[in-house]
């Protein structure tokens, strides 16, 4: 295996790790709303489900684009201007979610919490269905010119497929989001995430099962049908596990379907890392677009150093905060009274 391709894969692997584990977050944040109604008590057990973990998986996308950056400086510059718009609405729709999750805690006073969860259900929703979109577009290619500069417009970003891939990744985080919510909390609102998965599994197989043979058949290869397959079968074991309360096998369902389904785009794209939809020959590969040898050789060396140090941290965290929650276990709000803060 070159440089390039093992710094192809990990990049794939970095995005795989943020789509399994920040994708319940988001689910998390989408459905907050739904299973938090009609008490505060409620919407904190959903939410601190999330609260010693989420901001540790946001790591795996920051490293993701650094990577990206480092490895493969032409594929980072042609995206991030191509899709600047996207981007950015992405970035500051995960700005607000921070800001909300940090700061809902902080005043006791309804009406800020009310506004907190807004911020919270938008910055779970957009980042949601934009990355799916973005891969989508990805995969499919993007007008590049013989400068490797992207030479269209936001319209060119909106076709039936790249739209339909935000609707996976929208539906397909929902749904791990409630199977999450099923292993985490107990009592009224475990009952409630499991009647929400059940509900998301047959449109979320829909969508999910047609984004995928839509991908297999225009741009993936021989191999990649192992990964849809994969994927389809980890969406009908998440769903007999959820209809056998099984909790814990739902969520490694829907994990390996989310974990599939990043395989197959990335599948798809090799060896490609950004089409050209003007010509062939103004493709971006692993090869015209990654950094220098040296630049890659020491990168690998750091990612083999520092990468089981960072997985060890994540996984003692995971196991130290693995109890359920319920709501006779969340205290009286602590937060400062509006006022105070407005003096």
């Amino acid at each position: 295996m070159s440089l390039q391709e093992f710094w192809f894969v990990l990049i794939g692997v970095l995005f795989t790790g943020y789509f399994v584990l920040e994708g319940f977050d988001f689910g998390v944040g989408m459905l907050m709303p739904i299973l938090g109604r009609g008490s505060d008590t409620r919407r904190r057990v959903v939410l601190n489900t999330i609260g010693p973990v989420w901001d540790g998986n946001e790591v795996w996308v920051i490293t993701a684009g650094g990577a990206m950056f480092a490895a493969f400086p032409e594929w980072y510059a042609s995206m991030f201007s191509g899709f600047y718009l996207a981007l950015l609405l992405l970035l500051v729709s995960l700005i607000l979610r921070i800001c909300a999750i940090e700061y809902r805690g902080k005043i006791n006073d309804p009406r800020w919490r009310t506004r907190c969860d807004l911020g919270i259900g938008i910055g779970s929703w957009v980042p949601a269905l934009a990355w799916g979109w973005v891969f989508a577009n990805i995969v499919r290619g993007v007008p590049l010119n013989e400068k490797k500069q992207f030479a269209g417009s936001v319209w060119d970003l909106l076709g039936p497929y790249a739209l339909l891939g935000g609707l996976t990744t929208g539906l397909l985080f929902a749904l791990h989001g409630a199977v999450f919510l099923g292993l985490k909390t107990g009592g009224e609102v475990r009952d409630d995430a499991q009647r929400t998965a059940k509900m998301l599994l047959a449109p979320t197989a829909v969508v999910v099962g047609g984004f995928g043979v839509w991908t297999q058949l225009a741009y993936g290869t021989g191999w990649t049908w192992i990964p849809l397959g994969l994927a389809v079968f980890g969406l009908v074991a998440a769903g007999a596990a959820v209809f056998a309360d099984r909790d814990g096998w739902a969520f490694a369902g829907t994990a390996v379907t989310v974990v599939a389904a990043t395989a197959l785009l990335f599948g798809s794209l090799f060896p490609n890392v950004l089409p050209s939809t003007i010509d062939a020959a103004f493709d971006l590969t692993i090869h015209n677009a990654s950094s220098t040898p040296y630049t890659l050789k020491v990168m690998s060396w750091a990612a083999v150093l520092v990468t089981p140090v960072v997985l060890a941290y994540q996984g003692w965290t995971y196991w130290v905060f693995r109890k359920r929650i319920t709501v006779d276990q969340i205290p009286a709000p602590v937060g400062l009274p509006l006022e105070s803060v407005k003096d």
